[in-house]
């Protein structure tokens, strides 16, 4: 009887042992993880993985990922150090984020405990080009691709490659775009355009830089045009809400044609870029927008713009409605000054 009362307590004792072991190592878990509070009262609990655009980043085991703008904040703590980087550029590495009552807190080992303003807040955990350590590498390549049988026979392949190396001192750009169709076997569309450029960026919103490019059209008898020059631009918004560039430059253009006379001068060209997301989900609207002004004959210059809605698919795939304008007033005799162009393609983004 004395050996089984004994046993019965040393089973409830492990018993008890257990559930203030498991009770502790929930309590553990809980206070592991960064907390926000919100104004409206809400606790959230998670971990920060980031914070750009006045939006911070929680991953939440109830909700997955979670943005939550910093102006609907009233506390945040993490509990791990992150790397925070202030409007002015500082970088302070290795330091847990606080926010309270309005106020970025931080409170170093070297230094005494300082208050900013949520506006001096650039980034959290920022990518390493955001730090000066080498490239980020952005790019598309899609196809648009239609094909119709019946009384008239028509084939369309357009394809667009887009590539960017960005680091926090310049850019580099690629693109080479192709549009070819056919009617009953017969070409009827064949054009290519090609660009290079190299960004340099300034104190501030501003870049200068560099451009080439080059484009064939064998059905406008232009077989081929290429430009070279410099420009200055300004982003004037960067923000996935809008963004919003321009530039302006001068160039050396020379237009080689199938039949009509050849010719060169000296031209004006501008640029202007916007995208959204306004409408959710990731989507994106976009406007791209170029033109070229002969500096000897103001009445000849060409505009190219194209916009549309791109939304993301599975993975990295992106599919896009879009519709493509080109006016050349200087365009040869016989020739529309104006082509237009709807497409639906279909890329994959990285």
């Amino acid at each position: 009887m004395t050996a089984r009362k004994y046993l019965m307590g040393l089973c409830l004792g492990a018993i008890a042992v257990l559930g203030c072991a498991a009770g502790s190592l929930a309590e553990e878990a809980t206070a592991v993880q960064d907390q926000i509070v919100l104004k409206s009262g809400s606790k959230i609990l998670g971990t920060v993985t980031g914070s750009r655009d006045g939006v911070v980043t929680i991953d939440t085991d109830f909700a997955g990922t979670l943005n939550i703008d910093l102006d609907k904040i009233a506390s945040l703590q993490t509990s791990n150090p992150v790397i925070i980087q202030l409007a002015d550029q500082t970088v302070i590495p290795e330091q847990p984020l606080r926010i309270q009552d309005d106020v970025l807190v931080i409170d170093t080992a070297t230094s005494p405990e300082q208050a900013y303003a949520l506006s001096e807040l650039l980034l959290v955990n920022p990518e390493p080009w955001e730090l000066g350590q080498g490239y980020k590498w952005t790019g598309l390549a899609s196809l648009a691709v239609s094909a119709q049988r019946g009384n008239t026979d028509t084939d369309e392949l357009d394809s667009t490659i887009e590539s960017i190396w960005r680091s926090k001192q310049d850019r580099y750009t690629l693109r080479y775009t192709t549009e070819n169709d056919k009617t009953n076997g017969d070409t009827t569309v064949e054009k290519w355009y090609g660009q290079g450029k190299y960004d340099y960026f300034f104190d501030g919103p501003l870049y200068g830089g560099i451009q080439v490019s080059a484009e064939h059209d064998k059905f406008t008898d232009l077989d081929l045009r290429y430009l070279v020059g410099p420009y200055i631009g300004r982003q004037f918004y960067e923000k996935p809400i809008f963004t919003l560039s321009g530039e302006l430059g001068a160039s050396y253009v020379n237009e080689d044609f199938v039949e009509a006379q050849d010719d060169d001068y000296a031209a004006g060209n501008w640029a202007i870029n916007a995208s959204s997301n306004y409408l959710g989900g990731d989507s994106r609207l976009y406007f791209d927008h170029r033109g070229i002004l002969s500096l000897e004959d103001t009445a000849d210059y060409i505009l190219y713009t194209t916009f549309g809605l791109a939304f993301p698919l599975l993975w990295s795939l992106e599919a896009a409605a879009e519709v493509q304008l080109d006016y050349d007033a200087g365009a040869v005799d016989g020739v529309d000054k104006l082509d237009q162009t709807y497409r639906f393609r279909v890329g994959y983004t990285w």
